[in-house]
């Protein structure tokens, strides 16, 4: 600025500006480095990845590797020996579910109370009738209930969909990152 005379309120107002270029840059370089080390930039952002590790306590999955689907507006495990029964007069189910890809010989019995059954259309349109159960779901140091129906997704790559409702109101979804939240120990390395 070479032969322009600058005021006091000048002087301040190109200081700011050059204050707020720099911390802008400095905001803008620690987020890209976040992003490039694919870890959250923020867990107070509550921002999750495509896929995710998630534990369903109640039903003693300790890990699940779950898809996270905002076009499935419920979620949906893949269960398999699935049975009605009623223990006084509340209508339950028992199934089971294979909780690691590609470990058919690792089952885990489940039950848990049946609280709708309902017709749900899959991603190509086929409608089925499917039981309803209600449990909690931990993602982190995150935990919530979440519904969830029970169908067959033996050819699906992934065990379970986390939907959009059990999103709805916590998190946002980075689709180009995986795992926010890190993986189980025992499955590191």
């Amino acid at each position: 600025m070479a032969g322009t005379v600058l005021n006091g309120e000048g002087v301040v107002a190109m200081m700011l500006g050059e204050a707020t270029l720099w911390v802008s840059t400095i905001v803008f370089l620690v987020c890209a480095m976040a992003l490039h080390n694919n870890q959250p930039m923020n867990h107070a952002n509550n921002a999750v990845g495509w896929r995710e590790w998630v534990s369903l306590p109640e039903l003693g999955i300790e890990w699940l590797k779950v898809k996270v689907d905002t076009g499935a507006r419920t979620s949906a495990i893949h269960a398999f020996e699935v049975e009605e029964f009623f223990d006084n007069g509340v209508k339950m189910v028992r199934f089971s579910v294979h909780p690691l890809q590609k470990r058919v010989d690792i089952v885990q019995t489940c039950i848990a109370p049946v609280v709708d059954e309902r017709m749900v259309s899959d991603s190509g349109g086929h409608r089925e009738k499917r039981y309803v159960i209600e449990t909690l779901v931990r993602l982190g140091e995150h935990e919530w209930p979440i519904e969830i129906t029970l169908t067959n997704r033996d050819t699906m790559l992934f065990r379970m969909l986390l939907g959009r409702t059990a999103l709805a109101d916590r998190f946002v979804v980075q689709s180009e990152s995986s795992y926010l939240f890190g993986k189980p120990e025992l499955l590191n390395g």
